[in-house]
């Protein structure tokens, strides 16, 4: 088995099958380790911003998603209580992407790592994380095949995380989740088919302790997801007795929102109820840090703005563009302040792109949990709806953060014309 490669990507969603696809048609050797078996089902809203349709195209799967995702999403709804406003959402400028749609992460996941294997990374799934190190040959990743006790030591001078943010990879995250509050924020996702929701719209969801959405995605799937506090989900437990936190959460919904009683009504569940966190948005990347991190694991918005898969498909695209267009010294991919400026470049971009989208969706997430304070600005929404339709755009709905031209310049591959960078070969090498 092949143990040395240019870069080992840490995990195959969005993210990270992006990250392995674009250094992979560069000409770098890349592992990407998943530790889930593919297709599977994620708790994720599923909706993908037409920003995001071009980089799709880029990466060899558009056509795919066009034929399997749902329909075009050309309306915001905001549901709260009985109330729902509708407004228009933003057109992108793209002639051929204006409009988002959605699609199921279990087929959206599965065709980026299959394009992934397609583009030469090796796929190494799936194996799991144990530990990770550093030394002066580099970083150094052990994983283990799932359901055996097999292990192997993974060296790379390029280490790219792109896990989901409840994994144990960061220090101390074992014991923060220990560390339970009542404002603990639980992720929670169904999806539903025969719902009564109207083609085209997404709605967001207020309500008291968490805020939600739903969405239409392939097949005629209605996905619903939603975001409540520890605090809220216990008074639910004690509001519905006798029933699992998923189906609380349903019950808890159809209560709270009338116009998810409606959608629902008539409809089925197909599969359990998904749960995950706590979730906790904010920045994760740190100046100090010689792992290079995108999706999650660099930063985490409030899911009610739906911008997760944005920032985890651009965040890649960024960083990409900032280790393939500076060849580095001597030193190889190992060369410290190559690796050193790259962070710090696309830690800039990160920030600059991906910051407000943080701030805006904390200020919506915070005002949707508590319906008594926005309730008196329902009514200027009535009156402007268009104030939906910019809140939207300020989202991000309908902005990339890489140009069209970086775009352009990684999809052909030619970050292989600054030079097919392999790491200097190391002296000496101990896992320990």
């Amino acid at each position: 088995m092949k143990t040395r490669f240019d870069a080992v990507v840490i995990g195959a969603g969005p993210a990270g099958s992006t990250a392995a696809i674009l250094l992979a048609r560069a000409g770098w050797s890349v592992a990407l380790v998943e530790k889930q078996r593919f297709p599977r089902r994620k708790v994720c809203g599923e909706c993908m911003a037409a920003s995001n349709l071009p980089l799709l195209d880029a990466l060899g799967i558009g056509k795919q998603f066009a034929l399997s995702a749902g329909p075009e999403l050309r309306q915001v709804a905001l549901m709260q209580g009985r109330r729902t406003l509708v407004a228009d959402l933003p057109a992108a400028a793209h002639p051929d992407h204006a409009w988002g749609r959605a699609l199921g992460r279990e087929t959206l996941d599965t065709l980026l790592l299959e394009q992934a294997r397609a583009s030469g990374a090796t796929i190494l799934q799936p194996w799991s994380v144990q530990a990770l190190g550093k030394n002066e040959a580099g970083h150094w990743c052990e994983i283990r095949a799932i359901g055996s006790e097999h292990t192997e030591i993974l060296q790379t001078p390029v280490l790219v995380a792109a896990h989901g943010s409840w994994e144990h990879l960061r220090p101390g995250r074992a014991e923060r989740r220990l560390a339970r509050r009542p404002s603990d924020l639980f992720a929670f996702k169904a999806n539903f088919q025969a719902a009564r929701l109207a083609p085209g719209l997404l709605p967001i969801l207020s309500f008291t302790g968490g805020y939600g959405g739903m969405v239409l995605a392939d097949q005629g799937m209605a996905t619903l997801a939603c975001c409540l506090r520890e605090d809220r989900l216990e008074a639910c437990r004690r509001q519905f007795p006798g029933l699992g936190a998923g189906e609380t959460v349903e019950a808890y919904l159809k209560q709270a929102c009338t116009g998810v009683a409606q959608a629902l009504g008539g409809a089925h569940r197909l599969g359990p109820w998904l749960a995950t966190g706590p979730i906790a948005p904010g920045i994760r990347l740190q100046p100090d840090d010689t792992v290079f991190r995108i999706g999650n694991a660099a930063g985490e918005a409030h899911p009610i703005i739906g911008e997760g898969m944005s920032m985890a498909l651009q965040s890649a695209w960024l960083l990409c563009a900032q280790l393939l267009q500076a060849a580095p010294k001597a030193g190889g991919l190992n060369d410290a302040a190559w690796q050193s400026g790259v962070g710090q470049r696309y830690a800039a971009d990160w920030r600059r792109h991906f910051t407000p989208r943080l701030r805006l969706a904390a200020g919506f997430a915070h005002l949707a949990m508590r319906p008594r304070l926005t309730s008196p600005f329902l009514g200027l929404l009535a009156r402007w709806p268009a104030l939906l339709t910019q809140g939207a755009r300020h989202g991000g709905k309908i902005s990339c953060a890489p140009s069209p031209a970086t775009v352009a310049w990684l999809a052909s591959g030619d970050g292989a014309s600054r030079g097919r960078l392999a790491a200097a070969p190391p002296t000496r090498f101990d896992a320990n």
